[in-house]
């Protein structure tokens, strides 16, 4: 994948989450979109170095790591979930583009990522 096409994977990913969720925009502002693109990026990076590593814990301790920091701003388990989601969809948009092995380890390690926030989420609801 090419910077190019990273940015325009998490322009798209961006774009999903805020045309779920419309209120982001009042409550956040551009701020608040240059934010989701930058962590966006970031997710991307975490990715690309767990698939580099071969180790699909490297992105899961990434997500627990940033799901605490964005609680503490304000932000649901529930929306970092969604965003992994959305990445997923657009990487399958793109399949024409990345490495199928490269692809199918993205996938892997956001579905990951999810179950591990999900049973997280459940336990401190309880």
């Amino acid at each position: 994948m090419t910077n190019l096409n990273i940015h325009d994977m998490v322009e798209r990913v961006t774009e999903k989450i805020y045309e779920k969720d419309p209120t982001l925009v009042n409550r956040y502002g551009d701020k608040g979109r240059a934010k989701c693109i930058e962590d966006n990026h970031h997710h991307f990076k975490h990715l690309e170095t767990a698939y580099e590593l071969r180790n699909g814990q490297f992105f899961i301790d990434y997500a627990l790591w940033l799901n605490g920091i964005l609680q503490k701003f304000g932000m649901s388990t529930e929306l970092l979930m969604d965003n992994f989601a959305f990445i997923i969809e657009v990487l399958r948009e793109n399949i024409h583009i990345i490495d199928a092995q490269k692809l199918e380890s993205y996938i892997n390690y956001l579905e990951k990522a999810n179950e591990v926030l999900a049973k997280k989420n459940a336990t401190k609801s309880s």
